[in-house]
């Protein structure tokens, strides 16, 4: 506790007691809830020991069937502030994940726009779309960076970072760092030398 104190100034150390006193009344089993927080269909929701979240975010889930459970977040995992979450079908978030401010990960989307038959009409308005899911995976001791969106259908596998600003539309593989948007692979940690090793593109090969 004294170690809180000296990070934070009075008022902030105020409002640090008053979310943990709130944690432990309301989300037992969890590290500190940071409020306010916006928590959309609890029941559908599970988390694992020692979940920590930023202030402003936003976890919702709406099950499409008798799932007891659309988002499930494993143990240590910390988000930070104005996170959004969104869980229809699933939305699994392993151990030890590290997630950055302002991030959106969503396993659904007001219509399908993959050109084929199931694509949605520009002509119906987007909010009667009919939803279009993909289960999403973050496996453990993924560290997803600043503004990150990663959406329905992806996979992050485990031990990869995710730089800030990247857009995810493709599964990525383990061990990897991924940039951008679309997000492309640059570096992938190699084991033999212990060492982040860039990727080459075929121009640069």
């Amino acid at each position: 506790m004294l170690w809180y104190f000296r990070q934070y100034p009075l008022g902030g150390f105020i409002k640090l007691i008053s979310n943990l006193i709130r944690t432990r009344f309301f989300y037992p089993g969890a590290k500190i809830i940071r409020f306010p927080i916006d928590i959309r269909g609890v029941k559908h929701i599970k988390y694992g020991a020692g979940f920590t979240t930023g202030t402003g975010c936003r976890i919702e889930a709406y099950p499409v069937d008798n799932k007891s459970a659309t988002i499930v977040i494993g143990d240590n995992v910390q988000i930070n502030d104005y996170v959004h979450i969104t869980g229809i079908k699933m939305v699994n978030i392993g151990n030890n994940v590290l997630i950055a401010s302002k991030v959106y990960i969503s396993d659904s989307s007001h219509g399908s726009y993959s050109g084929d038959i199931n694509d949605s009409s520009p002509l119906i308005i987007p909010k009667d779309r009919e939803l279009f899911y993909k289960e999403v995976y973050i496996e453990n001791n993924v560290w997803i960076g600043e503004s990150v969106t990663i959406l329905p259908g992806v996979t992050v596998g485990e031990g990869s970072i995710i730089g800030a600003n990247s857009v995810v539309t493709k599964s990525v593989p383990k061990n990897m760092i991924v940039v951008g948007n679309p997000a492309r692979a640059i570096k992938k940690f190699d084991f033999d030398i212990d060492r982040w090793k860039t990727i080459k593109t075929k121009n640069e090969a």
